[in-house]
């Protein structure tokens, strides 16, 4: 879209809700007492509870401290990974990725914040006209808002920074001759992403939570929320579709000409290693950044609005934050135990299942912090509420989640992995039926897939809810609604272990780019090489071993980028459910009025249901059709350009980054045609009728969660029968290799763009949701409902622009698409 184009669209918003809010301001009846949203709560006194001996606000002062030593463990090992050998060819690589990386992470950036003013106008009418706060309390909220935009950013731009030293250091090390550094120094970057986002996170909401007046404490948790989520959710789609437009350029050339992997003369393959980053470190980080984030708001909120006693609202508060706290000390705990056995296993051996020591870490986190949630919940609430058996029923609800957390990947795995029968189906459908039994085998792959996590979803959240039906009731219930606070925390349980999960996911972009940067290196053909090598670092370079350790260990990083999606996903669906909550609390005035119009003999509640699968399905195709447009254009250009001439031994920079530049420009005309229409549909439902938007929500949730696991999961069938045919049959250059090619770019945007963007985007709708449907609401209690219905078909109207815009304005054949 022009830059005047969104001009004259942001005034012509501001004009629409200025009018209504002003209007709305001069005739609004004083709120009903009962009336309760987020605008409204307040935070209990958190010292006012003792446990252990001390007040709540003290104990959490010194999860402050553990956050602290969280940063500082993750900007240790940046430092120690920064200071590992790597050969000078390498190194030009991997900087030459990051600058670029720096250039596009700048570019979404300031597009970040430009999205942020369409948030920023909502939340400036909402609070300061709806609810009339006052000036300094509405620039509270909107700098929280920025804050959470500015906490994704800042380990997003951490995650690559640190990826791109991992990555020249990990090929170096390669070529060792032992596998062992291969494996080690990926998750050792992961782990330092992983600690220090899950600790920037935990360090900023312990800040509100302790220094942020208790009646401002509220609306600045849902402007840091929304924040956080604005800024994952560009990160995410942005990246999803920069990340496979460069990947499909540079993947298409090997069949085209037929090269090798990470040929150093293709001009794609730059624009791949950023996308590596762009898509897999930046995205996932923001996205694991606000995960963690939002669901802690979804469970505040919950608490606040469902629990009348304000000694069990502190209690279960405190309780949260300092399981969260110790979640961090978990994680580094397990991780050096299972490096200290690892390296016992695997430090000197010549071969090694690099998927092993991952799983390990994975389980031995999951058992270390069921056992952490069961012994801590039994010091500090062995008596919540006067019930002696709620830690125990609390603790088992959590641990529901934490399996999950390891569960799932093992599901995944069953689907995705080099060893898997269905990945190797993929590779013998192929071998006999080329590119269209590929394609239909990773179909199967999904939908079974889909099937199987689909049960074990529900198993954990039926077994939760089925504890939760323990809970005190009648007098001495503790809460209303208590199957849904049993859900908030099984997402609360997923993300228990979140520096493992996202070291693992972490782990994927770097051995992906480490073997890209062995390629563009061009290390071996290096005059005396071997013997510089051998002088300056100490030993003697064993190239093949390196290439195949490389090689092997990239399918390892494949899986468990493909096992961290299906938990992220999960986390969004079941923690949108407690939030979702909150809205249904604020509507039926305490679940005490209109309760029937819950339900499908409510018109508008089942027409709501059925829009919101026709949006996930629109964002399916709109986030693939950025792809496909991107791809075309990357694909026309790098064909005019490459040079396969004798001689030619690298592509020009100036070619790569004109593949970037492509790479970029789709990514943000796409991201821009899909946060528009998300903000739009948004506001047009919330507006239409509320009970309507409560169907939407849950539908988008319910059909996002099946829709991004499939496509999660055939991508990664597709992806690793790829890895299957090049590593373990050595089959590059063949019809087979053409076959397994072309199904991987069709998983490409499946597992990468379309899948792992849902889970920001039903949060982002769900919190957003929130202060949309508000307003509306408001806006009807003061007369104006007749100006509600006007503003939703105006903003539908709108929407839907943008939904044309993202086929008919992105299509290959479209002068606006050039």
């Amino acid at each position: 879209m022009k830059s005047r184009q969104l001009r004259v669209l942001l005034v012509a918003l501001i004009c629409t809700l200025a009018f209504g809010a002003t209007t709305t301001a001069q005739e609004t009846q004083p709120v009903a007492a009962e009336h309760r949203s987020e605008a409204n709560l307040v935070l209990p006194d958190l010292g006012s509870v003792q446990f252990l001996g001390m007040s709540g606000d003290r104990l959490l002062m010194g999860g402050l401290v553990v956050c602290v030593f969280g940063l500082l463990f993750g900007l240790v090992m940046y430092m120690q990974l920064k200071k590992l050998p790597v050969h000078r060819a390498m190194l030009e690589i991997s900087e030459l990725i990051y600058e670029t990386c720096k250039t596009y992470l700048v570019t979404q950036g300031k597009f970040i914040l430009l999205l942020e003013l369409f948030i920023g106008i909502i939340m400036v009418i909402y609070f300061g006209f709806l609810r009339h706060f006052d000036a300094l309390r509405v620039a509270i909220i909107l700098g929280a808002s920025l804050v959470g935009i500015g906490g994704s950013y800042f380990v997003a731009w951490f995650g690559i920074r640190i990826n791109t030293f991992a990555n020249s250091r990990t090929a170096f090390a390669s070529l060792k001759g032992k596998p062992f550094p291969t494996y080690s120094i990926p998750l050792r970057a992961g782990m330092s992403i992983g600690m220090l986002l899950i600790s920037t996170e935990l360090l900023i909401m312990l800040a509100i939570l302790l220094f942020v007046p208790g009646d401002y404490a509220g609306p600045v948790f849902i402007g840091f929320a929304i924040g956080e989520s604005l800024g994952a959710a560009a990160l995410r789609i942005a990246g999803g579709i920069f990340t496979k437009i460069a990947d499909i350029g540079s993947d298409l050339m090997k069949i085209v000409f037929n090269i090798k992997e990470d040929d150093a003369r293709n001009p794609g393959v730059i624009a791949d290693c950023v996308g590596d980053n762009a898509g897999d470190s930046v995205g996932p980080t923001a996205d694991g950044f606000e995960t963690y984030g939002v669901t802690g708001v979804a469970l505040i909120t919950f608490i606040l609005l469902a629990v009348t006693s304000p000694t069990v609202q502190v209690q279960l508060l405190v309780w949260i934050f300092v399981m969260r706290v110790l979640m961090i000390v978990t994680s580094a705990v397990s991780y050096f135990i299972n490096e200290a056995v690892a390296k016992a296993r695997f430090g000197n051996a010549d071969k090694m299942n690099f998927e092993a020591p991952l799983t390990s870490l994975v389980w031995l986190t999951s058992i270390l912090s069921v056992g952490v949630t069961y012994a801590v919940s039994y010091l500090l609430i062995p008596t919540l509420g006067g019930d002696t058996s709620m830690w125990w029923k609390l603790s088992t609800i959590i641990t529901c989640g934490t399996l999950a957390g390891a569960i799932i990947p093992e599901l995944v795995k069953v689907f995705t992995s080099t060893e898997s029968r269905h990945v190797r189906e993929v590779v013998t459908a192929s071998d006999a039926g080329g590119a269209s039994l590929n394609i239909l085998s990773g179909f199967v792959a999904g939908n079974f897939s889909a099937y199987w996590m689909g049960l074990a979803i529900a198993g954990l959240m039926g077994i939760a809810a089925w504890i939760s039906g323990m809970f005190p009731i009648d007098a001495g219930a503790l809460m209303i609604a208590p199957a849904i606070f049993a859900f908030g925390l099984v997402a609360f349980g997923f993300l228990g272990m979140g520096p493992v999960t996202i070291a693992v996911d972490s782990y994927g972009p770097v051995t992906d780019n480490a073997q890209s940067v062995y390629e563009l290196s061009t290390i071996e053909t290096l005059p005396g090489i071997d013997a510089e090598v051998e002088r300056d670092f100490g030993f003697k370079p064993a190239w093949e071993k390196g290439k195949d350790f490389l090689e092997e260990n990239d399918g390892a990083g494949n899986t468990f980028k493909a096992t961290a999606k299906p938990v992220l996903i999960g986390t969004a669906v079941v923690g949108a459910t407690t939030m979702i909550f909150a809205i249904i609390v604020m509507l039926t005035n305490g679940l005490t009025t209109d309760i029937n119009k819950l339900s499908i003999l409510h018109p508008q509640f089942l027409l709501g249901l059925v829009v919101g699968g026709a949006v996930i399905y629109w964002f399916t195709g709109a986030a693939t059709q950025a792809v496909s447009t991107g791809a075309y254009r990357a694909v026309e250009f790098i064909k005019a350009n490459i040079r396969l001439d004798a001689g030619a031994t690298k592509a020009s920079v100036e070619d790569s980054k004109k593949v970037v530049a492509i790479c970029t420009q789709y990514a943000q005309k796409g991201m821009l045609n899909i946060f528009l229409t998300v903000f739009f549909s948004t506001l047009a439902f919330a507006c239409f009728e509320p009970f309507f938007f409560i169907g939407y929500l849950i539908s988008i949730a319910l059909f996002g969660l099946y829709q991004a696991i499939f496509m999660a999961n055939a991508g990664g069938a597709w992806d690793n029968a790829k890895k299957i045919v090049e590593v373990e049959m050595k089959m590059k250059g063949t019809p087979l290799h053409a076959a397994v090619v072309v199904g991987d770019t069709v998983g490409d945007p499946f597992k990468d763009t379309s899948s792992v963007a849902m889970n920001p985007v039903i949060k982002f709708t769900t919190l957003f949701g929130l202060l949309a449907v508000e307003l509306a609401v408001e806006m009807t209690r003061a007369g104006q409902g007749g100006l509600t219905r006007i503003l939703s078909a105006v903003f539908l109207a709108i929407a839907m622009f943008f939904v044309y815009r993202s086929f008919y304005g992105m299509r290959i054949g479209s002068v606006d698409a050039h």
